[in-house]
Formats: C-alpha cells, sequence, structure tokens
C-alpha cells in the first residue's frame, strides 16, 4: 500500500523544486480513488482533494458548507489507500475555532494528507467564487494557522487560504496573506482575485510559496500554467475539472442509453474492459489471492 510518510515528503519535494526551478505545478482535483488514479497514471505530481467536488458528487450539495470533518477524513483515507501521490486536503475553515482545527490537522494527517488548506471564511464558508462571503478577523485565521502548525506531527504542509480578496478587498488580502506567511503558513492561496492584473500582484506583494486557483466559469481568468510560473505561482488548482467532465460525459452515454435502448453506438466514450480492471488493479488482487488464499481446483482451501 501507499506510504503515507513519503508522500508527505514528497509534497515538500515537488513544491520545493517546483519554485526553485519557477514552474508551476498543476493539482487536478478528485472526489473519488479512481480519478485519483487516473491523475496518477497521467503523470501528475500531486492531487487535491476538494471539498465543494466532494459535496457535489458524493451528496449534490452546493458548496455552502454542508460536508463534516470525519467524511472528509473519511474520504481522504480511502483516496490514500490508492496511490502514492501526495494529497492537499481542502479542509475549509477547519471545521471549527483553533481547538478544532488542531484535531482536525491530526485526524487529516493520520488519514493521509500530505498538505492541509485551511481558509478564513466564516462559516458557514461557501465556494470561493459565490456571492454573499464573508471572513472571520485575520486575528482569529492567524491563531488558526499556529493551531495547525503546532497540531502536525508529521511533514504536512499547511496551505492558508483568503478569501478577503472579494469582500475587503485586494489590499487587504495580500495583508492577510503576509500574516498568514508569519503565522506559520507554507503555501499561500489568495483566493478569486478577477484580474490578470491582480492575480501577478499577489507573487509580487507577498514572498514565498502561492497557490493559484483555475475555477473554469469563475471570477479568475484562466491562466496558462507557463504564465501562472512567470508570476510566480507555484502550485495550480483545477479542483473540479476532472468531476465536470465525468457528469458531461454520463450526460452524453447514459442520454444516448435513454433512446437508444444500448451503448452500441457510444461504446467508444467507455474505458475498455480491460483498461478498467487495469484501473483498479485486478491483477495485483489476485496475485495476493494466489499467494495467501492457495486455493484447489475443488475450491478447497490448503491446509
Amino acid at each position: 500500500m501507499p506510504d503515507s510518510d513519503v508522500a508527505m515528503s514528497r509534497l515538500r519535494d515537488v513544491v520545493a523544486g517546483a519554485h526553485a526551478e519557477r514552474r508551476a505545478v498543476i493539482v487536478p482535483g478528485a472526489t473519488d480513488t479512481i480519478t485519483a488514479r487516473v491523475i496518477e497514471e497521467l503523470g501528475f505530481e500531486a492531487i487535491y482533494v476538494t471539498g465543494a467536488g466532494l459535496s457535489n458528487s458524493r451528496f449534490g450539495y452546493p458548496d455552502v458548507g454542508l460536508i463534516t470533518m470525519t467524511e472528509m477524513v473519511d474520504q481522504v483515507a480511502a483516496m490514500a489507500e490508492g496511490v502514492s501521490l501526495p494529497l492537499i486536503v481542502d479542509a475549509d475553515t477547519g471545521f471549527g475555532n483553533p481547538v478544532n482545527v488542531q484535531r482536525t490537522v491530526r485526524l487529516l494527517e493520520r488519514a493521509g494528507a500530505a498538505g492541509i488548506q485551511i481558509e478564513d471564511q466564516m462559516a458557514p464558508k461557501r465556494c470561493g467564487h459565490f456571492e454573499g462571503k464573508e471572513v472571520v478577523p485575520a486575528e482569529e485565521m492567524v491563531q488558526k494557522i499556529r493551531a495547525a502548525v503546532d497540531a502536525r506531527r508529521q511533514d504536512t504542509m499547511i496551505i492558508a487560504r483568503t478569501d478577503a480578496a472579494a469582500v475587503l478587498g485586494m489590499g487587504e488580502a495580500l495583508d492577510r496573506a503576509m500574516q498568514y506567511l508569519e503565522a506559520g503558513a507554507d503555501v499561500l492561496f489568495v483566493e478569486a482575485p478577477t484580474s490578470h492584473h491582480d492575480l501577478a500582484a499577489i507573487p509580487l506583494a507577498v514572498p514565498g510559496l502561492h497557490v493559484a486557483n483555475m475555477v473554469e466559469g469563475g471570477k479568475t481568468p484562466i491562466v496558462a500554467q507557463s504564465d501562472l510560473a512567470a508570476m510566480g505561482f507555484t502550485l495550480v488548482l483545477y479542483a473540479n475539472s476532472a468531476m465536470r467532465a465525468s457528469v458531461h460525459a454520463v450526460r452524453e452515454v447514459l442520454g444516448h442509453l435513454r433512446v437508444a435502448g444500448s451503448t452500441e453506438m457510444v461504446a467508444d466514450r467507455l474505458i475498455t474492459w480491460h483498461d478498467r480492471q487495469s484501473l483498479v488493479r485486478k491483477q495485483e488482487f489476485e496475485d495476493l489471492e494466489a499467494r495467501y488464499l492457495a486455493i484447489e481446483r475443488n475450491g478447497n482451501v490448503l491446509d
């Protein structure tokens, strides 16, 4: 099974290497383990466990702070068992006050998180690209970051996100990012800048490692990976592109099935039977059965 300690160290290595080389690492989001395995198969360097995606896909809820800490921990544990890439986990507001944040960090670490993102929204939080957000006082978020840093027992990276740009302006967002850096955050995430100019201003104004969040249809313009690297961003999230693509494909295939009565004419839109079994490591489990169960031809287990 994947080693979570190795994955945590790998995230720091990936981030440090990217920063030194001035390149931006694209981190796709996953809402389930099979998607995480595809991300790994395609050669990406890390996976984002998306809170919005989990809320949408598992419960059919919007991203308005309805999922719980234990639901996210369960999801991380399942994904960490299935992939060896480091997982960056969306922990929303930390699921409470600084004491709650400490428990959140410890449980997510044990589940396999290599990076944990905490934001400064007021509960109930909402998608960073929705209207109506509110933020807590900067000092409250500073205490959450300090609590998170104190709580970690492994090489977990703490990512501090601020949603202040939409509420109090970019100046306040940049000031908060600096405060969060000084409080011990490893990576900074200024959410929902609305122009190329505002995006480029973030790494210029605040030293350290920065996240850019690319949301198709959201408030931030989609910017090429190379341009984001030139601006000074180290991580680039595409949190829900895979989920949205899968919903589109499901609609197309099932829509055809509803009308035509079979999938014969859309078989090219499905992964093959063999590809499916390979993706879920069927041969690996058959090898384990052969090694440990020693089944005779008649089905009796040898002593």
